[in-house]
């Protein structure tokens, strides 16, 4: 029989041709914001096994007290994502000062917030027994728990500037100072942890002070760069107070607010997860929070994707430069889904090797071997849907994203994990297993509203 060959359309070869060189110019704005996230995961990698070195009790603390700064943090990330969808659309429109516009009403927003949160974690110490955790984790994270909060107002007043540099396609001084962080982070750990250098031992709570030392100084590099770098000096605002402060912070809020939504349902579903976990034993809990920080670490890729699509789409949309989108986000979703299908592999193969570096504990480790497993599936999910979420900030579209969020993350996988892990009998392994499902609707659901956007923008 004749084996009938049918060539790629020329309409095929095009995107193809014109998403790989699209996807350069992704690459060059992604890496180092990938990178720079990388880098603060390093931080909580540093933080883990350098605390797991101390016992179980101050890693399961760790895992508790990073699961409750992380819903309010994430949510402050993404309404100051906003910052990023505005400065990029009046960068690629060619109005500089329009771009300095929201960087000084991000800067307030970022210090309004910062302030708010911390506050709110410090007063609400004394509530941490109604979490459900057992009596000795509460106990050992008070102190960490209050250093990490307050170091929030200078993660989010970085955030915002860091947004800002990026959006002007200035990503690399940002990555350059984050790096140095954490690497200032790691050494202040070994010394106020261990008491080396004849500081006192201080464990967990050395852990929090020294990541406040850290995201404090920079804050402070980051402002001078921006301040005084002279390719950025076109685009700062004319005034830092005065007129139009208000109709601009209305701005990003109408825009972040949703943003932050969007994320605050997925990462209140994770934490809800994490005390599920704590209900079940601290060895779930450690394990829960050895596999959480490698699925998080290979998240930053997809995540740094996410951010430079919300650039990328953005620039494209104040040119009016429509006929890139599809090529844009099209090269995007490939390179996310390649990245995550390679962490899956990763996962599957040797998680029981990369469990062990956290922790000696044999069933610490056995456990967390479990869920790296099921997190292999649910990585190709989770790098769809944030890239997804990124690509429709850059069209600002975040209201619609926001409900699939709730319905997904809420709706759908916390039901799942509780039935899975507590009537099914199935345990920590079946919370993850909720998590997956949620995933795999929010993922898609958000590719569904992506398609609908490039053929609108068309």
């Amino acid at each position: 029989p004749r084996i009938l060959c049918h060539a790629p359309s020329p309409r095929s070869m095009n995107l193809l041709r014109s998403s790989l060189f699209e996807n350069r110019r992704t690459l060059a704005l992604a890496a180092p914001i990938t990178a720079g996230f990388l880098g603060q995961m390093l931080m909580g990698w540093a933080d883990t096994i350098m605390v797991g070195r101390v016992s179980v009790v101050p890693l399961a603390a760790c895992a508790f007290a990073n699961t409750v700064i992380a819903v309010p943090l994430v949510f402050g990330f993404g309404v100051l994502s906003s910052v990023s969808v505005r400065a990029s659309i009046a960068h690629g429109g060619g109005h500089a000062r329009l771009a300095g516009e929201a960087l000084r009403a991000g800067l307030f927003l970022a210090g309004f917030l910062g302030i708010a949160i911390a506050a709110g974690i410090h007063a609400g110490v004394p509530l941490l027994p109604l979490l459900g955790q057992k009596p000795e984790v509460n106990a050992s994270c008070v102190t960490f728990l209050i250093l990490c909060g307050w170091s929030i107002l200078p993660v989010f007043l970085t955030t915002a500037a860091k947004n800002f540099s990026e959006a002007l396609s200035r990503p690399w001084m940002p990555f350059w100072i984050v790096l140095a962080g954490v690497l200032l982070n790691i050494l202040l750990n070994w010394i106020l942890i261990y008491g080396n250098l004849g500081a006192p031992a201080l464990g967990l709570d050395g852990a929090g002070l020294a990541t406040l030392i850290a995201r404090v100084l920079v804050m402070v590099a980051l402002f001078f760069y921006i301040f005084l770098a002279p390719r950025l000096s076109g685009s700062l605002p004319l005034r830092w107070f005065g007129s139009g402060l208000v109709a601009q912070l209305r701005h990003l809020l109408v825009l972040g607010l949703p943003a932050g939504g969007l994320h605050l349902f997925e990462v209140t579903g994770f934490a809800i997860g994490s005390l599920m976990m704590g209900w079940i034993s601290i060895d779930a809990l450690a394990a829960h929070q050895v596999a959480m920080t490698c699925v998080a670490t290979s998240f930053m890729i997809p995540l740094g994707l996410s951010q430079a699509m919300s650039v990328r789409v953005g620039q494209a949309r104040g040119a009016r430069d429509f006929a890139r989108l599809l090529p844009i986000v099209a090269g995007g979703m490939g390179m996310a889904l390649a990245v995550m299908i390679g962490a899956a592999a990763l996962f599957v193969l040797a998680g029981p090797r990369i469990a062990g570096w956290f922790i000696a504990s044999p069933s610490v480790t056995a456990l967390a071997a479990q869920l790296l497993l099921i997190a292999g599936v649910f990585q190709i999910f989770d790098g769809l849907q944030v890239v997804a979420s990124g690509t429709l900030r850059g069209f600002e579209d975040t209201r619609l994203p926001m409900i699939i969020g709730a319905v997904a993350y809420w709706a759908v996988a916390l039901p799942i994990s509780w039935v899975c892990a507590f009537r099914l009998g199935i345990g920590a392994p079946g919370i993850w297993l909720g998590f997956l499902v949620g995933l795999g609707v929010a993922a898609t659901a958000l590719l569904g509203r992506v398609v609908f956007r490039l053929r609108r923008a068309q």
